[in-house]
């Protein structure tokens, strides 16, 4: 997994950008930082915000090496993300998009699948797991 937009279960400084790895308390105000006083905040990419150079870098990379390229939850409009299915694709990849409404990557997916990746993606895990405890008892028949 690599995360583009950071992740909301950590924190970190505004200024310095070091990790805090304490429990943010809000009774007494916002938290600061024991190396530079720069006020802590969640460890996420906010509106406005550039991606991390490093993560964005290492999505293409992935996208370009992608058999197999899952496109869940987004608007598939924001770049520089909403370019990974495309790159995926041209680089040979069958594309799966998952989400509630269609988007502009829609017309160009291999398989779309609507609704909440809450339901969709534990199925697909589900169905993953069936088939390889089928593959596996049948090879193991195979051996006997």
């Amino acid at each position: 997994v690599i995360e583009l937009h950071g992740n909301i279960m950590r924190s970190r400084c505004s200024r310095c950008g070091k990790p805090y790895s304490r429990e943010v308390d809000l009774s007494n105000g916002v938290p600061t930082c024991d190396a530079c006083g720069g006020l802590i905040r969640p460890d996420v990419v906010w509106f406005g915000e550039f991606l991390p150079a490093q993560a964005i870098e290492e999505a293409q990379q992935v996208a370009r090496k992608s058999e197999v390229f899952f496109s869940v939850g987004t608007s598939a409009v924001v770049e520089p993300a909403a370019s990974l299915p495309h790159l995926a694709r041209a680089n040979g990849a069958f594309l799966i998009e998952i989400n509630p409404e269609q988007t502009p990557l829609t017309p160009h997916v291999d398989l779309y699948l609507a609704g909440g990746a809450d339901q969709i993606l534990p199925a697909i895990v589900k169905k993953l797991k069936e088939l390889d405890q089928e593959a596996n008892h049948n090879s193991s028949r195979t051996l006997n």
